[in-house]
């Protein structure tokens, strides 16, 4: 009996893995159109993941919506660029240039918030508390705010010092505010990372700020927030993670010769695409894990204008062509759209959206 069983387990695991094997490895040549939904002034409309459904935001409001164009909910606002982050069942619509940001969760609007200044960039937290860049003419301005709009703390600052706020990341815990600055000292550009704990750890430090890194001739266009205790900053040579609940540390740094044209990220991956220099493989991506470890390589030649990760899958697409990868690199779906795509992402298992100049298809790779 006990020989019979373990004979059963190990027929059961050789069935499993070759059945994972042939998932991660299979290709699909065409696609199936499940759900088509016909919508106006598409151009102007953005679609974005959030709670498991679509946030579908214009200049004229918001509402988050199934698969099928369905709303769970709709709120009105006046926008003329508005602009989205989401964060899991959390959402933020600034109106850039503009003073009008309007927080969401799964169920509707949360706040509001007139800003004094005009918006640069607004992000948002997976708690719903949300950070925003304002532009004071000659300052600028870093506010932070609760999910119900209530201005927490505010923050100015000046080229001189400590520079040019380029982007801003919060933790998932909300006490962590993460801001990559940019200025100019003699002739070469240097950035600097301040991190600002609104907890009871930062609330003796001076403007919050609990830690704080130079990287000299280094730009840095953009930092994210994984989860509550760990951070990445993408820079133009590489990138550096942090970790740690109250007062980050540097953690891994990649740094690469080559130039960086796009980059692309979620919660377990950092890929970095470069050119090939290869006349059939234009590009070239290096995928790593968090903790720097590389992955893959993998040289491919998809003329994208878009490229980014969507539910462990990396996506690439261009106007009227898609590609999808798996995280190995194994190419699932290369192959041209009927239509104009305006965004492409994944909503479950081999399901994506198709959101197109005259409307929004759910397709299915086969």
């Amino acid at each position: 009996m006990h020989r019979g069983t373990v004979i059963t387990i190990g027929v059961i695991a050789a069935v499993a893995a070759l059945v994972y094997f042939y998932v991660e490895k299979r290709s699909y040549h065409d696609y199936e159109i499940l759900q088509t939904s016909e919508q106006e002034d598409v151009v102007s409309t953005g679609y974005e993941e959030m709670a498991n459904g679509i946030l579908r935001y214009s200049p004229d409001g918001a509402s988050l919506v199934n698969s099928s164009m369905e709303a769970y909910w709709s709120v009105l606002y006046e926008m003329k660029n508005p602009v989205a982050d989401i964060k899991g069942d959390r959402a933020v619509v600034a109106d850039q240039d503009g003073t009008l940001i309007e927080i969401f969760d799964k169920d509707g609007e949360t706040g509001s918030v007139t800003t004094s200044y005009n918006i640069v960039k607004a992000r948002v937290s997976s708690q719903g508390m949300v950070a925003a860049i304002l532009d004071g003419g000659d300052a600028t301005w870093i506010n932070f705010y609760s999910s119900d709009g209530t201005l927490i703390a505010e923050n100015q600052t000046h080229v001189a010092d400590p520079g040019y706020p380029m982007d801003v990341a919060i933790s998932d815990n909300s006490e962590i505010m993460m801001v990559t600055y940019q200025f100019v000292e003699g002739s070469q550009t240097t950035s600097y990372v301040a991190f600002y704990n609104f907890g009871d750890v930062g609330q003796s430090e001076d403007d919050h700020i609990v830690s704080g890194y130079t990287y000299e001739g280094v730009v840095i266009p953009q930092v994210e927030y994984i989860d509550a205790t760990r951070s990445v900053a993408l820079k133009d040579n590489g990138f550096t993670t942090y970790s740690g609940a109250q007062i980050p540390k540097e953690g891994t740094t990649v740094e690469v010769k080559k130039e960086i044209v796009s980059t692309f990220f979620d919660e377990n991956t950092i890929g970095l695409v470069f050119k090939s220099g290869n006349k059939d493989k234009q590009y070239k991506m290096q995928v790593y894990s968090i903790d720097g470890t590389l992955r893959f390589e993998k040289e491919f030649n998809v003329p994208y204008t878009t490229i980014k990760m969507s539910d462990g899958c990396i996506l690439m697409y261009n106007s009227s062509q898609i590609c999808v990868m798996n995280s190995r690199g194994v190419e699932r779906y290369n192959g041209t759209i009927d239509g104009t795509i305006n965004n492409f992402f994944k909503i479950g298992w081999n399901k994506y959206m198709l959101v197109l100049d005259n409307g929004v298809n759910v397709i299915k790779l086969k």
